[in-house]
């Protein structure tokens, strides 16, 4: 027995010093994801109307998640990898659990533990790529047909889930993660051809299990004005902020739509409708840059990743984080449906905020141990 508890204690000690002995994280990646959170403070603070105690929230939920990403940063990839399965069995026991006792708007989304509530979805969007990664990670790539149709099963049961909650545009972001994964992993340009015509002839079929609701967004993108009072407004009140903010904006403060509540959801979806208005193209333009160094810096850190499981993560997690902004700024211009996707660190919203800085904090760790991994 003492024996036992010594090998426990020893290895223990082993993976600690492991942990808290390696190298620091990506001060690039760490700046812009700084920048992008002073930003996204800045726009919730004139969203909600100068609501000091929302802004202070979504700044504590900004700590938490920046100290998981400090932890998880220094985690080695091989112990990141080895948990990996075991994460992903979690969030799929957690999306079980939510259908039974979830809640929410409309919706069984959220699970309260009573200390906190957080929607097991945002997990999923994190456990989703490490997972499909995990699973390529010893098999030769491309992947082979039966590879991809394990990875089908692995991607569609936790999607189905979320769909039942229901949250269509959630279920389809975990899918985009894992199909991610495949498109990295090399997957010939003629197997996505097939795959997406598959889609395409599933589409008709698809339609029928959709819910009143979701079919009543696809038909109000396809003509946003058959229901303007309705259906429309959402998309009609978004493009009107967006298009008055002309080139400069209209200044911090000044917004008009959201200040006299006929933009919806102004803190949470669209946000980006307030900062268009108030912030102008300039300001739109802005943001886009920031994100779009944030992709290009995870995709370097994917390029110079040492094994097959950190390039496929990494990877994965930063053209996921890239397909949040572009369906929530085509949701805002009228482009896509609207499908209820926050816009990554800057809408009001916890579980979001701290999974995708638990996330680069994955990212980081692959890059500040590409060494010890070589």
């Amino acid at each position: 027995m003492n024996e036992l508890v010594a090998s426990f204690g020893g290895r223990a000690l082993r993976i600690g010093r492991r942990i808290f002995s390696r190298p620091r994280i990506d001060v690039p990646l760490a700046l812009g994801l700084l920048l992008l959170a002073l930003a996204g403070l800045t726009v919730l603070y004139s969203a909600s109307n100068l609501n000091a105690s929302m802004v202070a929230g979504q700044a504590v939920r900004f700590a938490i998640g920046g100290a998981l990403l400090l932890v998880v940063s220094r985690i080695p990839p091989s112990l990141l990898r080895a948990w990996t399965p075991w994460f992903y069995l979690l969030s799929c026991v957690l999306l079980v659990v939510v259908m039974v006792l979830g809640e929410g708007r409309g919706a069984d989304r959220w699970l309260d533990l009573g200390v906190i509530r957080f929607q097991p979805s945002e997990l999923m969007k994190l456990a989703m790529p490490m997972m499909v990664a995990w699973y390529l990670h010893p098999r030769p790539l491309p992947p082979r047909w039966r590879d991809i149709i394990a990875i089908g099963i692995l991607v569609g049961a936790p999607a189905y889930l979320v769909f039942k909650q229901p949250d269509l545009g959630t279920a389809l972001l975990i899918v985009a993660s894992g199909v991610f994964v495949l498109f990295l992993a090399g997957l010939q340009w003629w197997k996505i051809g097939a795959m997406l015509a598959a889609l395409a002839a599933a589409a008709p079929v698809a339609w029928h299990f959709l819910h009143d609701y979701q079919r009543e967004r696809v038909l109000t993108f396809l003509n946003p004005e058959r229901d303007p009072l309705g259906s429309g407004w959402h998309i009609i009140q978004s493009m009107i902020a967006v298009g008055s903010g002309g080139v400069l904006g209209k200044g911090f403060n000044q917004g008009t739509q959201s200040k006299l509540e006929f933009l919806p959801e102004h803190t949470t979806d669209f946000i980006f409708a307030v900062l268009g208005e108030e912030f102008g193209l300039v300001g739109v333009l802005v943001l886009l840059a920031l994100y779009v160094f944030i992709v290009g810096r995870c995709l370097w850190i994917a390029a110079n990743a040492r094994d097959t499981w950190s390039r496929l993560t990494a990877g994965a997690l930063g053209l996921a984080f890239m397909v949040y902004v572009i369906v929530n700024g085509g949701m805002i211009a009228g482009l896509l449906p609207v499908v209820g996707v926050p816009l990554p660190l800057v809408s009001y919203g916890g579980t979001s905020a701290i999974t995708l800085l638990t996330g680069f904090g994955v990212v980081m760790s692959i890059h500040a141990h590409r060494k010890w991994s070589a």
